[in-house]
């Protein structure tokens, strides 16, 4: 605790030229460090600088590393698993940020480029199923259907056998998405 004699002699500490010159001096030091600190910092970060990013979709990786490159600006791959017909094969279908954004010099873009074609997919079991089974499943895991024939078999509809550009598939094979497998059907007849 506080005695009377110690109260007062801090009062008169703070009421003293001493300390009103330290305070002084103390808040100086701060203004003139935060005006240093703050003009460092705007040249360092090149504030109200920046850069637009180009449009990069459609075009091949190594064009746009040249592109990016010019300004000032990296690249990050992130995994591409989407195929998109409507671009070429390893053109650039998606960058984020997006085309036209302000960012500084040096700011990663992150490109997701198209993959050679459609990701491999499992053909399920339907042999000894019949066609309205099979059907739905094959298109259910984006296969087409292609051309049907029919075999002499007693199981009307049921498939038989499944081919894909004329060579027999098993079950299990993997094929692209939106392959087309051509199915064989029996007739009904023996």
């Amino acid at each position: 605790m506080f005695t009377n004699s110690s109260y007062m002699s801090l009062v008169k500490f703070l009421t003293s030229k001493t300390f009103f010159k330290h305070l002084a001096l103390a808040v100086i030091a701060i203004v003139v460090l935060s005006f240093i600190m703050l003009k460092w910092l705007n040249i360092t970060t090149n504030h109200g600088e920046f850069v637009v990013v180009p449009d990069l979709k459609g075009k091949s990786l190594k064009t746009a590393k040249i592109e990016l490159n010019d300004l000032d600006l990296e690249f990050k791959l992130k995994d591409s698993a989407n195929f998109n017909p409507n671009y070429p094969k390893f053109a650039i279908i998606e960058q984020e940020p997006k085309a036209g954004s302000k960012v500084k010099e040096n700011r990663k873009i992150y490109l997701i480029t198209n993959p050679s074609g459609y990701r491999k997919v499992k053909i399920p079991n339907i042999l000894k199923r019949t066609f309205r089974q099979a059907k739905p499943q094959l298109e259910a895991l984006e296969f087409k259907i292609g051309k049907i024939t029919y075999i002499d078999n007693i199981g009307k509809d049921v498939v038989l056998g499944m081919k894909h550009k004329g060579k027999t598939l098993k079950p299990n094979t993997m094929l692209p998405l939106t392959s087309t497998i051509d199915l064989v059907l029996g007739n009904g007849n023996r």
